[in-house]
């Protein structure tokens, strides 16, 4: 009888409407990663064939087809609990690996086993930067730039941008607080002593939650750009406002769980009045230029404002289901917690 290696790491995938995609983050990580691997792949309930197009793809990755779409972090939960690798990798389904990405991001964990959470680069599709790979927590100054403008008017200012660690291109090793689960390499036995994603967290901020709760626990995490992917990011949201209600919620829901008294008062404060801000400015501007563009931006803070109370109090039980804020923000889908402009 054959001999059964164990890979050497768990790639999981979760699925939702983006079947080409999938299908192509598939190819490309099974095509560039010569490390002994496997795939496996949680599609949310597609409704665009995507179930039965992953498990015909000829590299063969487990699929777990659900009838029902329980979110981002429920279902790599899931996935989780079928990996047999010591190592997990969260790759995001609009994803692209290139160069042997998930090979180098084995051997940045290798060299460097005290960062115990692992992520590397991300790029658009056309080479330039996409910032998502890696985030600052959150703190009362860098919500403060955020709300006031300060972070967009100086973009490339960690001083000022400091959330998305300003001009930096990521072209360099460093520590950070947040690896993006676009792009996260994990030990199973950290997963699973951390319990996995919150299952809180419906979508958006659960990486966040759990690389803070990592890093109480002693990991110190690190991105490296030797492994670099293309993140293409959004490709299965359907609005803007649909998008930054979960992820408005998402950030008080942090802001409950890891700030305490006056620190967590005033974020609360500073993101409940953020979508007033950009509003009010967008609509100034309008008024000035005439611009569609600028137009239809400010009708898309309006409704995230009018639809305030689905999320300035974060996530809570009902939500933990998704079922309040699908049936306010639309379907469920997945990009990064920090893109926010």
């Amino acid at each position: 009888m054959p001999t059964v290696t164990k890979p050497a790491v768990s790639i999981l995938i979760v699925s939702y409407n983006t079947r080409e995609l999938t299908l192509a983050a598939i190819e490309s990580a099974s095509r560039e990663t010569t490390a002994n691997h496997e795939i496996i792949v949680v599609d949310n309930a597609s409704s665009d064939g995507s179930a039965a197009a992953i498990a015909s793809h000829p590299s063969r990755p487990r699929l777990i087809a659900l009838d029902e779409n329980i979110g981002f972090g429920r279902a790599n939960n899931l996935a989780a609990r079928h990996a047999t690798a010591d190592l997990v990798l969260l790759l995001n389904p609009d994803t692209v690996v290139r160069d042997g990405a998930i090979d180098r991001l084995l051997e940045f964990a290798a060299e460097r086993p005290a960062a115990k959470i692992w992520g590397g680069r991300t790029i658009f599709a056309d080479g330039s930067l996409n910032p998502s790979s890696c985030w600052h927590r959150m703190t009362v100054w860098n919500q403060f730039c955020r709300t006031s403008g300060l972070a967009a008017i100086f973009r490339t200012s960690e001083l000022f941008n400091g959330e998305a660690f300003g001009g930096w291109q990521r072209d360099t090793v460093r520590e950070v607080d947040i690896v993006s689960g676009c792009l996260l390499l994990i030990p199973r036995a950290l997963w699973n002593e951390l319990g996995g994603f919150d299952p809180l967290f419906f979508m958006y901020g659960e990486e966040a939650d759990l690389c803070l709760r990592a890093i109480r626990a002693g990991a110190r995490p690190a991105v490296t750009p030797t492994a670099t992917i293309v993140h293409l990011g959004g490709a299965s949201e359907a609005t803007r406002s649909a998008k930054m209600i979960k992820l408005l919620a998402a950030k008080m829901s942090l802001a409950n769980r890891h700030m305490h008294g006056l620190e967590r008062a005033l974020t609360h404060l500073l993101i409940t009045a953020w979508p007033l801000t950009r509003l009010t400015a967008l609509r100034l501007a309008s008024m000035v230029s005439r611009n569609e563009a600028t137009s239809k931006s400010a009708a898309a803070w309006s409704d995230i404002w009018r639809e305030r109370d689905a999320w300035r109090s974060g996530y809570t039980a009902d939500t933990a289901t998704g079922h309040r804020l699908q049936a306010r923000a639309g379907s469920p889908a997945r990009t990064s917690l920090g893109t926010s402009s």
